[in-house]
């Protein structure tokens, strides 16, 4: 998936595919969660930021890639390193700038922006849902345990039941 592949590179890779990396070259890769990679992904990537080359399985030659990276995880990396299920060094190669985002629960005054950004996403072309005082204190009074997502699929429900009961 980052780095692509070669056709004939491994059973039903009928196709040449470009990896995320080639697609993003010149520009921004997004990588989410990154805490969750496997060891072996780990270095591959700290191999492609440090020497800002790729290569796709089944290529003879690596590829050249300029590629600005984002990460981001809701784990405390350090503890991770601490026990041994992420590299330091590429914690390190990562963590040039860090941006630390509270959880929606300790945020509530973003609730009207994000509220307002899901329902123009789920409503219904040309409808312009809005919310009861009852459901504004309700959400305003939830820890939202599921942080962004959570109330996210709260709206995208909603607007669902929404649309079915008229």
């Amino acid at each position: 998936e980052l780095f692509g592949h070669e056709k004939g590179a491994f059973t039903g890779a009928v196709k040449a595919r470009l990896g995320r990396f080639q697609m993003a070259h010149g520009g921004t890769l997004f990588l989410d969660e990154v805490a969750e990679m496997p060891p072996l992904g780990q270095a591959k990537l700290l191999r492609a930021l440090q020497e800002g080359m790729v290569e796709p399985v089944g290529a003879d030659s690596p590829v050249a890639v300029d590629v600005r990276v984002l990460a981001a995880t809701h784990r405390d990396l350090k503890a991770r390193i601490a026990e041994g299920l992420f590299r330091e060094d590429l914690y390190y190669r990562l963590n040039v700038l860090s941006v630390a985002v509270p959880s929606l629960r300790e945020r509530k005054d973003d609730l009207t922006l994000l509220v307002g950004h899901f329902l123009r996403r789920y409503a219904r072309h040309g409808d312009s849902p809005s919310l009861s005082a009852s459901a504004w204190a309700a959400l305003q009074a939830y820890d939202f345990p599921g942080n962004v997502r959570e109330l996210e699929h709260a709206i995208h429900h909603a607007c669902v039941l929404a649309q079915d009961c008229t």
